[in-house]
């Protein structure tokens, strides 16, 4: 899926596959400009596109009217698997080529630098405006995530068969590493959401270090000791930690994306250079530690305590819902709202039941369906799209399978909803989390060994067993029900 930012590129994707009378699907084209110039011109060219970005699969594209769009022609262009209008975004799904097709659309203009017209009728609004800002903040910094969650789950791996101790020089020097990311995630954030809010990036940068600074939290460890408290002016300021967390920084962003402005606005031109960082740094770090900080810390908590309360009540809900129901969360952008609660449960709490397991057993299940489609299927174009995409899928990457195979034909995407739902089941009731932020797949069950307690297997155990249940599961449900291939 698209939050996982893993860029496999497999060379069976790549070969032209054609469009067959019989399956519609189209595979993935070499002549990366052809097709991107195909694309721009579709979508209304170049002076109807605001920006253009990519994740695993989807050249993602903000247009100023996406009415101008030739979707239904888009559709049926050699090289384009589908288009989602989703998370205020125009999503054009390629496969796993799509960052070289990116680069050739972004060579055919000058994107990111179009101010976007602020009138009421092209804002986006409710949860798409929602889902495009989470998705903007969060999806830059998933690459950092993932390699230090991997480097953490390595870690695991090497301390479980006795390469390393806790004890080691080394392993203390990978483990601050790999924590590096979490630690800083306040100021990786900050720079993030102000490429999304359109503000300066470096003072955003500065406004997260300030959450984490050495003094600060000397000063916090301080007051705690010795019962005392912390003010700013007077102001009387939460004796918390922001180490590894993300809403708190977001908030303050949020802020200065006013702040800024205004200032510039009304400060004269030869003093903007001076009062303009100043001014902003003073207002958003005061209002940061005194107000959005805490409130942004509550609202972590709450949503805490609320996965919690399911988790010792209810252990089996979220993971079956995440496994059966994550295709269609995908389709809708909505995974986006569900990925960064996941990696806040993460940091808070060292584990992650929300989003890892039930993403992971969801993406094996459609690599099990698109398998089951490859041995049915009488068409020779589709036993090769299916192919391919069970491997991408198993890996991480789901978008082939789902818009070229799963929802297409329908039975492959039933048959992977049941799978992901039952081997979800399992794992809530055996209540099985993910100790690292890595792209959900096959690669990713070094993931569940815990690096506290590395010889205790039972949660990599418990996600073997349930990605086998859920590619084996889908597999037999998608087989037995069949394809009808006719008219696709």
């Amino acid at each position: 899926m698209c939050s996982n930012t893993f860029h496999l590129r497999f060379t069976s994707l790549s070969k032209q596959v054609g469009r067959g009378k019989t399956n519609g699907r189209k595979a993935v084209v070499a002549d990366y400009k052809a097709l991107a110039e195909t694309i721009l011109e579709l979508v209304g060219g170049e002076e109807n596109v605001t920006s253009v970005g990519h994740c695993a699969t989807r050249l993602r594209l903000v247009l100023k009217d996406e009415a101008k769009a030739k979707t239904a022609e888009l559709k049926s262009t050699k090289g384009v698997i589908d288009v989602v209008q989703a998370g205020g975004q125009y999503q054009v799904v390629i496969g796993p080529a799509v960052a070289d097709v990116c680069i050739a659309v972004q060579g055919l203009g000058h994107f990111g630098v179009v101010e976007v017209v602020e009138d009421e009728d092209e804002q986006k609004k409710g949860i798409a405006a929602v889902l495009d800002v989470i998705a903007g903040i969060f999806f830059p910094v998933v690459p950092a995530m993932v390699g230090g969650g991997m480097l953490k789950a390595i870690m695991a791996i090497l301390v479980a068969v006795g390469v390393l101790t806790r004890e080691m020089s080394t392993f203390k020097m990978l483990n601050f590493m790999g924590d590096a990311c979490f630690y800083f995630m306040p100021v990786l954030i900050g720079v993030s959401a102000a490429e999304k809010f359109k503000v300066n990036k470096y003072v955003a940068g500065a406004l997260g270090g300030m959450l984490i600074s050495p003094t600060f939290i000397s000063m916090v460890a301080a007051a705690r000791e010795a019962g005392t408290g912390i003010a700013l002016f007077g102001i009387p300021v939460q004796l918390v930690s922001y180490a590894s967390s993300v809403i708190p920084i977001i908030l303050t962003v949020w802020l200065q994306s006013y702040v800024e402005p205004f200032v510039r606005k009304h400060c004269f031109e030869a003093g903007r250079m001076i009062f303009v960082p100043m001014i902003t740094t003073l207002v958003c770090g005061i209002a940061a530690f005194c107000a959005l900080g805490p409130i942004g810390m509550w609202v972590g908590n709450g949503l805490g305590a609320f996965f919690d309360l399911l988790n010792n009540y209810v252990p089996w809900l979220v993971p079956t819902l995440m496994g059966a129901f994550t295709p269609l969360l995908v389709m809708c952008g909505m995974h986006y709202g569900i990925i960064p609660m996941g990696i806040q449960q993460l940091a808070a709490t060292g584990v992650d039941t929300i989003a890892g397991p039930g993403m992971l057993v969801s993406n094996v299940a459609q690599g099990g369906s698109s398998l089951a489609v490859a041995l049915k299927a009488k068409g020779a174009d589709l036993k090769s799209l299916a192919a391919s995409c069970s491997l991408t899928a198993v890996l991480g990457i789901t978008e082939p399978a789902l818009y070229g195979v799963n929802i297409p034909y329908k039975t492959p995407l039933i048959g992977a909803m049941v799978g992901g739902g039952v081997a979800g089941l399992f794992l809530g009731i055996m209540k099985v989390g993910r100790f690292a932020q890595v792209a959900p797949g096959l690669l990713a069950l070094p993931s569940y060994i815990n690096p506290e307690d590395p010889t205790n297997m039972h949660a990599l155990i418990c996600a073997c067993i349930a990605c086998a249940i859920a590619f084996a599961i889908a597999f037999a449900v998608t087989f037995v029900m069949g394809i009808e291939e006719k008219g696709k």
